[in-house]
Order: structure tokens, then sequence, then C-alpha cells
């Protein structure tokens, strides 16, 4: 939903905590790293907690359990300062438009983005693709989940919590990695290439794939979306 460069984005959102989080003695890069590495103990979580308290353990195991203390800090930036990051981001109106029609069309969608921010985070990632967390049934946030993309474990955490099949769905995505992932619990994927991440050079010559435009019409072949109805 949100076009960016993954290197730019992480590189302007990073600085902005550093700031934040120096005038309580932060070192940048170690505070940088810290949260690099808590992010990859979320990827690997195992289902034992959620990933919010998978990162705080990690945190504590750098800093020490006194530092917890700091988590307000931590908090009031993700309320506060976390906005201006979406400088570091792009705007596709595209993105926003499939969504409102295929909720014009009775389809139930979910927001199925990686758990590694917080609630307030992920609202402001939403408004900032042009929509309101109301246009999604859920959408997972390191609060509530226990798995990490590429985890296929991650994709039955939401099928179970939304009732849904794997056969029921489709998993739109940019990442050749994360999103295609979803397939090994049959669930069918379509990747967005305007913006495609594969890190891996995996093959994905046979997944439905393209633009927008593309996409839309795909969603039309299925018959989710009917072939009057314009994004």
């Amino acid at each position: 939903l949100l076009p960016m460069d993954m290197e730019t984005f992480t590189g302007g959102y990073f600085r902005l905590l550093a700031k934040k989080a120096s005038v309580l003695g932060y070192e940048p890069e170690k505070l940088i790293k810290t949260v690099w590495d808590g992010t990859r103990a979320m990827v690997k979580n195992d289902g034992s907690c959620t990933n919010k308290e998978r990162f705080w353990q990690f945190y504590v195991s750098v800093y020490g359990e006194e530092k917890l203390k700091d988590r307000t800090m931590f908090d009031a930036f993700y309320e506060y300062d976390f906005g201006k990051a979406r400088a570091f981001c792009g705007f596709t109106p595209a993105a926003a438009a499939v969504v409102r029609s295929l909720r014009r069309a009775g389809v139930r969608t979910v927001l199925a983005t990686n758990p590694l921010f917080p609630d307030t985070a992920t609202r402001q990632r939403i408004a900032w693709a042009g929509l309101e967390p109301s246009d999604f049934e859920l959408y997972t946030t390191y609060d509530n989940c226990r798995f990490c993309k590429p985890n296929p474990l991650y994709y039955r955490e939401v099928l179970e919590r939304a009732g849904l099949a794997a056969e029921e769905c489709l998993m739109v995505g940019n990442d050749a990695e994360e999103d295609l992932i979803a397939e090994t619990l049959g669930m069918r994927v379509f990747l967005i290439t305007d913006c495609l991440i594969n890190a891996k050079g995996r093959d994905i010559t046979g997944c439905p794939q393209g633009s927008f435009a593309d996409l839309a019409a795909y969603l039309r072949e299925q018959g989710l979306l009917r072939d009057s109805q314009s994004l």
C-alpha cells in the first residue's frame, strides 16, 4: 500500500528515533543496532510471546532491566514523532482505491502487514496510504501477533483470527519472500511489481503479478470486482 525504498525509509525513521532518544543519553549507533537486532528477534519469534514482548526482552538483554523506564519515551516517539517518517515513503492513490472498491463489493479486507510496529505507528502508516483502520476487518501489529513474515505461522495466525480458510483468501503484496510464503498454506498470492522486493532473486514467473491496474483486472477475472466497477 505504501511504495518505498526500504533503505531510505528505515534510515530516515531510525534517525528520527535516535534524535528523540539522544536526550536520554542513548548512543545512536548502539540504539539503531539494538532496534535492528530486536526486529530480527521478532522475526524469529517462536510464538511463546507477542512480538512486542519479544522485542522488549531483547532490549533488556542489551540495556538492562532498569532502562525499561524509558519505554514512555519510545511510546511518545511513535505517538508524536513517527509521523515525520511519512516523508520517506511514496504514495499511490490506486492502493487505497482498490481497497475501497473491494469493500464496496462486499469483500472482506485484512491488512496483513509485517507486525513489527506498535499499534499507533501502524494506524499512522494506514493513514499515509490514504486509508482508515476501519477500512480493514483487522490489521496486524507487534502488540497483537506472535509471529512475523516470512514465517507461514504468521499467516496461520491471521487466518485463525479472521475465521477463514487459506483457500478463501488472496494475499496481495510486493515481497517475493515474505508474501509468496502464504502459498504454502494454500493461499493465492498476487505480487505488485511497481515496488517489488525480491532480494533473493526468487523465480516468480508462475505467480499472478503486475501493477495495481493489473490487480484490478485480475480481481475482476476472479469475480471479486464487477466489470463496471472502476477504481
